[in-house]
């Protein structure tokens, strides 16, 4: 009887333990594996892997990441999904990734709920973008060119944007020419060499715009980008959505909830510390950090998912 009840108090204090302090007492119990969504050498991958670094310095873990990219983040996550939750795997995705992009795609086996979000680093700077001194540099233009019976070739990089961009031009009196190539980077060059009008871009674009070559002609987030505060935004000319949406860790599902709590702290630690050359890179390109984490993320998350529906069902129509 003496040893049961000793076995029913452990439990009792274990149990009592606050999640900060378990969460404090955390370690890997070995390499972290770190899959990257994005293809290599590009700002998201850049991000991921500067964050990593930054990691290993504060804290001494090793974190190991390999590229697995490909079919609009479902690679990554079902590359996630065999891995354990001990805190030994997590990959960098889109908040997209989690929402749309499993609605959109039923016939994967995954859902939501397969997965642990961990942390955002950064909200999306989406734009609507055109090449400065162009025949589409501003929405007027883009409304007088389609008048004029020209077809407007808009270049979209997910399946989301293309969504948006048929419901936006549908109640904007638009029938977009929707171009589907693979990123920011090569909407830009096709702009660029002439074969895309305007595009959704995610923030790749600042520098371009703050150097004049190309504008933001609107905002299809809910805050005014940095770069052209002043830009209209996109509900503003007839689209019932915005398209928010953040880069974002995210673990397998079941994730030992201490290893969450440890890993999000150090990715936050990184982030908020300016001499970081993560936290550098996330202020220069991405307009500075955006962190979620915990309830807050999980918010975040479902609010996704439903908004998702929501497009899911009007691009439908």
């Amino acid at each position: 009887m003496k040893r049961f009840l000793k076995i029913c108090w452990a439990a009792a204090l274990a149990l009592s333990i606050p999640a900060t302090a378990m969460a404090a007492d955390w370690t890997p119990p070995g390499p972290i594996k770190m899959m990257v969504g994005f293809a290599a050498g590009g700002g998201a991958d850049t991000q991921a892997r500067l964050i990593a670094e930054a990691i290993e310095e504060k804290t001494g873990w090793t974190i190991l990441p390999e590229q697995v990219t490909g079919n609009s983040g479902l690679n990554l996550l079902t590359a996630l999904k065999k891995e354990p939750g001990d805190g030994t795997a997590f990959g960098m995705g889109i908040s997209e990734t989690l929402s749309y992009n499993l609605l959109a795609a039923p016939g994967s086996g995954l859902t939501a709920d397969d997965f642990t979000p961990i942390a955002t680093t950064a909200a999306f700077q989406m734009g609507l973008v055109a090449m400065a001194g162009g025949d589409f540099d501003s929405w007027d233009k883009v409304k007088a060119a389609n008048d004029a019976g020209k077809s407007i070739r808009i270049g979209v990089a997910t399946t989301r944007q293309g969504d948006l961009a048929y419901v936006f031009g549908k109640n904007a009196g638009i029938d977009f020419n929707i171009v589907s190539v693979k990123g920011g980077k090569a909407i830009m060059n096709g702009m660029r060499a002439g074969d895309i009008d305007i595009g959704w871009v995610a923030g790749a674009q600042a520098k371009f715009v703050a150097q004049g070559e190309m504008v933001n002609i609107a905002t299809a987030i809910q805050t005014p980008l940095r770069e052209s505060p002043d830009a209209p935004s996109i509900t503003d000319l007839g689209s019932p959505y915005y398209m928010d949406g953040y880069f974002m860790f995210i673990a397998p599902g079941d994730m030992d909830p201490a290893a969450r709590d440890k890993i999000s702290g150090a990715i936050s630690d990184v982030l908020n510390d300016p001499e970081t050359d993560a936290a550098k890179l996330v202020s220069k390109a991405f307009g500075g950090a955006t962190i979620y984490t915990g309830d807050d993320l999980d918010a975040l998350v479902s609010q996704a998912v439903a908004d998702s529906a929501e497009l899911l069902k009007a691009a439908a129509e």
